[in-house]
């Protein structure tokens, strides 16, 4: 099978296809329009470039725009300082939950050593016995205290 992009049948010209060069040149080179640029590209440009900073109405924009960069300063600063303090606040919540567990732990062994059963338990290691009689009430008449006087 013969293969058909090879064999290409050769068309003869003729005078009237040919074309010159300046025909061409004519025909690929269309005019262009200039293309108009649009005030976000013209800002742009001018801010890269730096002809902004000699324009006046730049000039009498300035103490506006010093304004807007102490603005800016600002806000960036805030955002640390609130950043700062997360930070310190988490900080200082995890020593409350170590500080609290801690209250806990030793609240409960204190409650443990103040059983009666516990102070004996010590009280005998320096020698001191529990009583086995109970406690009497002494009961005394604050009038006949005041008259003996």
């Amino acid at each position: 099978m013969a293969n058909k992009f090879r064999d290409k049948p050769v068309k003869p010209e003729l005078e009237e296809d040919r074309l010159t060069a300046e025909e061409i040149e004519s025909k690929v080179q269309k005019p262009q329009k200039a293309r108009k640029k649009g005030v976000l590209a013209k800002g742009l440009y001018s801010v890269f470039s730096g002809t902004f900073l000699t324009n006046e109405s730049t000039l009498r924009h300035l103490p506006f725009i010093l304004f807007l960069t102490l603005i800016a300063i600002f806000y960036i600063a805030n955002g640390y300082y609130a950043d700062d303090k997360i930070r310190e606040v988490n900080k200082v919540s995890n020593q409350l939950k170590e500080l609290r567990s801690e209250y806990i732990s030793t609240k409960s062994e204190l409650m443990f050593a103040s059983k009666q059963s516990e102070v004996a338990k010590s009280a005998e290691a320096l020698g001191l016995k529990e009583p086995v009689v109970p406690p009497i009430k002494i009961e005394v008449d604050s009038i006949e205290l005041y008259k003996s006087n």
